[in-house]
């Protein structure tokens, strides 16, 4: 009878020490990646930012050298390869996909001149140049595709967090957990 309350007494399992710093373990890693996913996200927001911006830069620079918006030029063979021309109204709203030509054929954005291939953004969506509604006709640097909290991120931080008035618009609400198919910068 004594060995068999040996036995049983001297059975071990884990004290609440170990389940605690177990637990406390699995709680920093938990952490580590929640914290991971969100630099993460700060990357891609970051990163379409600055392609809003270079792309802004683009279209200056081919303003600068040409003396007229990119698309938008009425010489024959401005910039040299260009095989179309715009009306030179001052509104980016030829063909889309010509003015990222235009610049890819000055050689200001990277990629082949006559590549109609819109570049793609952070977010998965395209990037472009265009004469486009957001509440308002105007030049737009246009992104597709974003997610609607970090439309409402961008617009509350670069301008008046509205999406209909402002240099920054949105084609939809800023809806938790959904896309903004249009998202654009005034230029």
């Amino acid at each position: 009878m004594n060995k068999i309350k040996k036995r049983i007494n001297s059975q071990s399992g884990f004290t609440l020490v170990e389940i605690a710093i177990v637990l406390i373990i699995i709680g920093l890693l938990i952490g580590g990646i929640i914290k991971g996913q969100a630099m993460i996200k700060n990357a891609k927001v970051k990163r379409l930012v600055g392609d809003i911006d270079g792309m802004r830069a683009a279209v200056l620079t081919y303003q600068d050298k040409f003396g007229m918006l990119p698309g938008d030029e009425n010489d024959t063979n401005t910039p040299i390869g260009d095989t179309h021309n715009g009306d030179g109204d001052g509104l980016m709203d030829e063909t889309d996909g010509y003015e990222i030509e235009d610049m890819r054929l000055a050689e200001i954005i990277p990629g082949s001149g006559t590549d109609l291939t819109l570049p793609k953004n952070a977010f998965g969506g395209t990037m472009r140049v265009d004469y486009y509604n957001l509440g308002g006709n105007d030049n737009y640097i246009i992104v597709t595709n974003i997610p609607a909290e970090t439309c409402q991120e961008i617009d509350t931080k670069y301008d008046d967090g509205v999406r209909t008035t402002g240099e920054i618009r949105a084609g939809a609400n800023y809806t938790a957990d959904t896309t903004i198919a249009i998202f654009g910068w005034k230029l």
